[in-house]
């Protein structure tokens, strides 16, 4: 799992790794939404963080005795704002709000990054990196509102929606200025342990036992939660840490820019069309992303 020592230039490296959440997480509304035809949104938030906790439990006891101690609460803490919570915010507003709006508020953690680490780290951010967040974030909001069968029934979910960007950008912060140093597998691996038991608690009350898991329906929604669990968070995370210390917190947030792209793939994919604002509002994401990136 030393993965992250390979000989590959830095920065073609960091591009890689952004490429690759940008692929898992944009993938990671399909298993939700299948998600939700047999589980509700509190059952499939503990099960995912549950399932990554499980798939992480050998390693996290492993790698737990050789972080310091003094870096434990920090590490418990990256698993709550990181995975635990955000999860909760999430699977419980898509179930009452358009997809395509809960994308375009989550692509508000890049700004929730740069905000958390100027008020309260003191960071100083260099000018054209916000401005490359305000850009992407207009190219989205441009890509999401051209769409004519966006809904903006139930606004008072999207909420939820911003607080779990605000956990991902105190998370990010929290990463990038305490843990900055420790190997990235070893606090992905521990944070998502710590945070097993939680989410069987959280299954156990959301009366998760006590389904009708012989019901086909049932067990293929268990399946996509499972799976959304693995890749989308525990793999995922580990990646997302790798990222935020090879190239910092605010480039690895600008992921959210990119999940609009493996969902109009995914649209693609199914027939549906590319029209020329949908080309426009990708470029104006990409110029977004590019100004954000540069050192």
């Amino acid at each position: 799992m030393n993965f992250i020592n390979y000989s590959m230039n830095n920065k073609a490296f960091s591009w890689f790794l952004f490429i690759l959440l940008c692929l898992i997480w944009g993938s990671s509304f399909i298993l939700m939404k299948v998600s939700q035809e047999g589980l509700s949104g509190p059952q499939i938030a503990a099960l995912r963080i549950g399932s990554a906790g499980l798939a992480f439990l050998p390693f996290g006891i492993f790698h737990i005795r050789s972080l310091p101690k003094s870096k434990l609460p920090v590490v418990l803490l990256t698993g709550l704002f990181g995975n635990f919570l955000p999860a909760f915010c999430f699977a419980i507003a898509i179930l009452h709000m358009d997809s395509s709006l809960a994308g375009i508020l989550n692509s508000l953690t890049p700004l929730c990054v740069a905000i958390i680490a100027i008020t309260f780290f003191k960071d100083k951010i260099q000018t054209k990196k916000l401005i490359g967040i305000l850009v992407g974030f207009a190219g989205l909001c441009l890509l999401t509102f051209t769409q004519k069968d966006i809904s903006l029934d139930n606004l008072s979910y999207s909420g939820l929606v911003i607080i779990g960007t605000i956990f991902y950008g105190v998370n990010v912060n929290l990463v990038s200025h305490y843990l900055k140093g420790l190997n990235p597998v070893k606090v992905a691996t521990v944070s998502l342990t710590f945070m097993l038991i939680p989410s069987l608690l959280a299954l156990w009350h959301q009366e998760f036992f006590s389904l009708a898991f012989s019901d086909p329906v049932v067990q293929w929604s268990v399946l996509n939660s499972v799976l959304l669990g693995v890749v989308g968070s525990a793999i995922a995370t580990l990646l997302f840490y790798v990222l935020v210390q090879k190239a910092g917190g605010l480039f690895a947030s600008l992921v959210t820019y990119g999940i609009p792209f493996v969902a109009l793939a995914w649209g693609f994919y199914y027939g549906e069309s590319i029209t020329l604002v949908v080309v426009i509002s990708l470029a104006i994401i990409l110029l977004g992303v590019y100004l954000g990136s540069r050192p």
